[in-house]
């Protein structure tokens, strides 16, 4: 019977996690806003809509949120020629293909911002799907991207293991039935990622890769 490997992709398998930070800080600012970076790398992950809502609060101006979002877009944009693969990201995801895993990637990003991350991991022989944020109404924590990947491999939650970086990411895999595995590099705490529901943590793509005969991915 087949098995999925669903992966997150910012922060995960490509080292974007801190440049989102400071674009979205920047959009902020911009816009009159005084955010934390802390704050805003803890909210990495959400939707674009409900990042500003965790970050900004229900009371605020909603009708800037397009206007942030655009603005995070466009300064975010400047790196996608540049964007930098996590170590052995690309090697981990042809290893899993190789052993009989579906390899499902299950993000946020859409568009060209996708097309960006996947030029980066420079592994699409081994990528069977995506499910993208164009793809579903609600995104990470909800369970709905990693049911969608599912979906799209085939495979049943008790046969897949979702691999993430945010608590968002454990969350949602929780929600989906899903064994968690979580990476260090997205720049969150084991701890809280473990709360979140992670199963296994291990600190990159490569370390997971030398590890997988004693992972949940063996």
């Amino acid at each position: 019977m087949d098995r999925a490997a669903v992966f997150d992709v910012d922060g995960t398998l490509v080292d974007t996690n801190h440049l989102h930070v400071v674009c979205w800080w920047e959009a902020f600012r911009q816009a009159g806003h005084e955010v934390p970076m802390h704050a805003v790398l803890r909210a990495v992950g959400l939707p674009s809509s409900d990042l500003v809502g965790h970050l900004l609060g229900e009371d605020r101006d909603r009708d800037r949120d397009a206007e942030l979002s655009a603005a995070h877009k466009a300064l975010y944009g400047q790196y996608f020629d540049r964007l930098p693969a996590l170590p052995d990201a690309g090697r981990l995801l042809r290893r899993l293909a190789g052993d009989g895993w579906k390899v499902v990637l299950a993000t946020s990003a859409g568009g060209p911002e996708l097309g960006a991350l996947r030029r980066a991991i420079d592994a699409d022989d081994a990528i069977a799907a995506t499910a993208s944020a164009d793809d579903v109404e609600e995104g990470k924590p909800s369970p709905e991207p990693v049911e969608h990947a599912l979906e799209l491999a085939g495979v049943p939650a008790e046969r897949a293991v979702f691999v993430g970086d945010t608590v968002w990411d454990m969350r949602a895999g929780s929600r989906a039935g899903v064994r968690c595995v979580a990476v260090l590099c997205g720049g969150l705490p084991r701890a809280d990622l473990e709360e979140a529901g992670a199963d296994a943590v291990y600190a990159d793509p490569a370390e997971l890769l030398a590890s997988l005969e004693r992972s949940p991915l063996a």
